[in-house]
């Protein structure tokens, strides 16, 4: 990966700005901090986010390292994870950042996340096991292709071990709220992925 100045340092501050924004809110909504009329204005700001997401891939393709710098393309991947209420989106955008990947010019991991998402909003099996939904106080992993093989492939994309990732995601989980850390692996809370 390009350790020189971004191409587009305009797009990199606005990318970074709003995952900052969506995380704030993604934290809380994980936590079940979220009134009604918060929960709405978050849905927005997501639609909102990915409309701005769709504009730069339509534009420049996948806003990678040598585009945006390292920080802004993770933010454009969390934009990406958040974008629910589109799956054709998350999928077109899953499909641009391996292309990115290929090109050395973003991380394999980021895209299995994506990848993943795509596949579980769709309404398939996930590749990867990265996607949970919260079911009665306890994470359960949205259903995996071939579980057997699982490891493998995480293991093959740089991912670690699945009881690996589940130990420290609980562990975030339970953390305090300003730890926003989502190098681990993802949620998609169903019940509200699915009024969306």
């Amino acid at each position: 990966m390009t350790t020189t100045p971004p191409l587009r340092p305009d797009l990199a501050r606005e990318l970074v700005a709003r995952a900052e924004q969506s995380t704030e809110r993604w934290s809380r909504l994980v936590r079940d901090q979220l009134d009604a009329i918060h929960l709405g204005q978050s849905r927005h700001a997501d639609h909102a986010n990915a409309a701005v997401l769709r504009r730069i891939l339509a534009d420049h393709g996948w806003p990678g390292h040598r585009l945006v710098g390292p920080d802004a393309s993770r933010a454009a991947w969390q934009l990406a994870l958040r974008a629910d209420h589109d799956p054709n989106f998350q999928h077109l955008a899953a499909r641009l950042l391996h292309r990115a990947v290929h090109n050395d010019d973003a991380p394999t991991t980021q895209w299995a996340h994506l990848h993943d998402r795509a596949l579980v909003n769709n309404g398939h099996p996930q590749e990867y096991g990265t996607q949970y939904r919260v079911a009665a106080d306890n994470l359960k992993p949205h259903p995996v292709r071939e579980p057997a093989t699982l490891d493998t492939r995480r293991i093959r994309v740089g991912l670690p071990p699945a009881a690996t990732a589940l130990h420290a995601l609980r562990h975030r989980l339970t953390a305090t709220p300003d730890h926003t850390d989502t190098t681990t692996d993802t949620i998609i809370l169903t019940a509200l992925a699915d009024a969306a």
